[in-house]
């Protein structure tokens, strides 16, 4: 590439694509990633095809050197890995030495003793790096707390803690020692060791070198969900206390929109100055690792209510995001610059219990479970009786899949393994917050499933993104009112369910009274919110003259102050369209003429107040205090990023004849 390349005059195009070349050669490529910015100079290459064991981007077939039917806007770039290609050694000489090099290695490892090894995570070890294709200890004789700090963090833990010294002091005796040639400077705050400094030299002294020390042990404090236990992992779904910061709308374990509670209320931060320290601190103080991702741009969903923070400034050693430094008279900013964390997390083997099988890629798939069978471990199925989109959420987490997009009871479709048709799971129960499956309510080694596995096994589907559906509060409070309307007005609405029991009975000439009020449905997540059902398998309604694409899209319900529901309505999704959209959004959903129906990421749709079903029928309800609430997608039919921000509850006051609503509050809002 450097000797096509250098007879080009270009030489701007030269030095990027020569400087990238050389990171891939160097370290392993992480990931993929299309870069905003790009390059105004050639498009050197097109279709490029590589095994993965090439020297060089040259090595790759391709269209051929400056062949390209691609514009800018597909420029694509690469992100590395932390760990070096098998066999990288670091070598110290004068240049690196000066400018004041990053560790770089292999690989890091935390080596448990016998008596840890059993145990998930392993939190204590001695600390290893791999260099040169060996593996060697670090000296302790320079060693500090806050290199310490920076490899729990990497691992997944939030803290440090003593240990005993004596028994490691034995070992290393016995043991024979390769150190590394070199020790370390971190500052407390690295992300990764290879974010630290090189520090001095270590003399390698055969026998004698470290002389005044010992081989670096590690002992982390891990988060309360991931405590270790021996063999098996974990045993009970950890539940969060009531705690002051919180992530909302991440795929994965341990990332997230970041949430803070203020004055009873759930809002945002701001990502002016969001970095990684600040990140940092969010993620230790829910029981992750450090951050390996600060993200800014609302990356993971658009939050809802107030900006609670702006231009957060920590240090990265605060006990929470509240101790930050922030902005408190900074006002505009949107919830398109809502901040968001990834943290690093420890390694649990989650994956390794649990297999896709069969399906046409990786993201799809029959449900496969690993369990003890007779006093050995097989592969079996999982009962489809209850599989819905809960359940499979926690597969698609638990296998670092990201979202679920459907859920199957059905899989005579995917061929998988025959030998591990057997149920060995049934009665799976889920309420979404679990981190693996057998978290999940089941009926552990009494299996019952009538259907039995094979074609009936659940199934599922996976998706790296998901909507988010969100109901604007404030349009309800402002639209509630009550009418009288005759039985006669009200046959198409009679016939779809939308009248209290005590409709049935009543004469055509009487009136129903109705809780009006519209409903703006926002799709704040990372994908257009779709209805589970294909065109063709929509309900079409004979009285309304649509078709229905879900016939339970939003339950309405009046309960008394206990809870107890005193009078409820349902609303069928005859027509999901995008009414309006954020500026520069295009909309996409339009229900005329039989059209595509759904809701577009950055739009909303409206159900007006004066349109069928969009009610409450409170005639047979005495007057009184009542909690209005407002449950979209209530069965969970479409999967979405957060649920928890489906409900709306309000306060509501009624005396025979008029009916006020006040404090309607979006998610887990408890009205007192």
């Amino acid at each position: 590439i450097q000797k096509y390349l250098s007879h080009n005059k270009q030489l701007h195009t030269r030095h990027v694509f020569y400087h990238t070349g050389f990171i891939c050669i160097r370290e392993c490529v992480h990931s993929l990633i299309f870069l905003p910015l790009s390059d105004p100079g050639r498009i050197w290459l097109d279709n490029v095809h590589c095994t993965g064991g090439e020297k060089s981007l040259a090595q790759c077939d391709s269209n051929g050197f400056g062949v390209s039917d691609c514009k800018h806007s597909e420029d694509v770039g690469v992100v590395c890995n932390q760990k070096r290609i098998p066999g990288f050694k670091f070598i110290r000489n004068q240049a690196n030495s000066e400018e004041g090099f990053n560790v770089q290695v292999e690989d890091v490892r935390i080596r448990a003793t016998y008596s840890h090894r059993k145990r998930i995570p392993i939190t204590e070890g001695f600390l290893e790096v791999k260099d040169g294709g060996k593996w060697r200890q670090i000296c302790s004789e320079e060693w500090t707390e806050m290199n310490t700090r920076v490899i729990c963090g990497m691992y997944g833990f939030p803290g440090e803690k003593r240990f005993n010294a004596r028994p490691y002091k034995l070992l290393a005796k016995r043991r024979k020692k390769n150190y590394w040639g070199f020790s370390v400077n971190c500052t407390g705050n690295e992300a990764n060791l290879s974010d630290c400094k090189l520090g001095n030299d270590i003399d390698q002294k055969g026998n004698n070198t470290c002389g005044k020390g010992m081989p670096v042990v590690i002992s982390c404090v891990p988060g309360r969900a991931f405590a270790p236990s021996v063999s098996v992992g974990f045993r009970k779904a950890y539940r969060v206390e009531q705690p002051l910061v919180r992530l909302r709308g991440g795929a994965m374990i341990g990332e997230g929109r970041v949430e803070v509670l203020k004055n009873g209320e759930w809002g945002t931060v701001c990502d002016d100055n969001w970095d990684l320290k600040a990140a940092t601190v969010v993620c230790r103080e829910l029981g992750f690792g450090s951050a390996k991702e600060a993200l800014t741009g609302a990356r993971l969903g658009q939050g809802i209510g107030p900006v609670h923070m702006n231009e957060v400034q920590c240090s990265g050693f605060e006990k929470s995001l509240t101790e930050c430094h922030f902005n408190r008279e900074s006002l505009g900013c949107s919830h398109e610059e809502d901040a968001a964390v990834r943290c690093n997390i420890p390694a649990m083997g989650f994956q390794n219990r649990l297999r896709l099988s069969g399906g046409r890629n990786p993201y799809e798939g029959r449900v496969q479970v690993l369990a003890e069978r007779n006093g050995s471990l097989v592969w079996g199925t999982v009962c489809s009786d209850s599989w819905g989109t809960m359940e499979a959420m926690v597969v698609c987490r638990q296998l670092g899949l990201g979202f679920a997009s459907h859920a199957f009871q059905e899989t005579w479709y995917w061929e998988g393994d025959s030998s591990s048709d057997a149920v060995v799971m049934s009665g799976v129960r889920c309420s979404g917050t679990e981190l693996t499956l057998d978290q999940c309510l089941h009926h552990g080694k009494h299996i019952d499933c009538p259907k039995g596995g094979g074609r009936f096994a659940a199934g599922v589907s996976c998706t790296q993104t998901a909507p988010d559906l969100v109901l604007n509060a404030q349009v309800v409070e402002q639209t509630t009112y009550l009418e009288d309307r005759p039985m006669y007005a009200l046959q198409c609405a009679h016939e779809e369910n939308c009248l209290s029991s005590s409709a049935y009975t009543a004469d055509s000439t009487s009136y129903r009274r109705l809780l009006r009020f519209s409903s703006q449905i926002h799709n704040n997540g990372q994908s257009d919110f779709r209805p589970r059902a294909a065109h063709h398998s929509w309900v079409w309604h004979e009285c309304h003259r649509h078709y229905h694409s879900m016939e339970v899209f939003t339950h309405y319900d009046l309960m008394s102050l206990n809870g107890t529901k005193v009078a409820e309505g349902h609303k069928a999704s005859f027509c999901l369209e995008d009414s309006h959209c954020d500026e520069g959004i295009q909309k996409r959903y339009e229900c005329a003429n039989f059209g595509a129906q759904g809701i577009t990421v950055g739009c909303w749709d409206t159900y007006r107040h004066d349109i069928d079903c969009q009610w409450i029928d409170i005639t047979d309800v005495k007057p009184g205090d009542y909690i209005f609430r407002v449950v979209i997608n209530p069965n969970y039919e479409v999967a979405e990023s957060d649920f928890t921000n489906n409900v709306m509850t309000c306060s509501s006051r009624y005396d025979g004849q008029r009916i006020w609503t006040y404090n309607c509050r979006i998610g887990e809002t408890i009205i007192s």
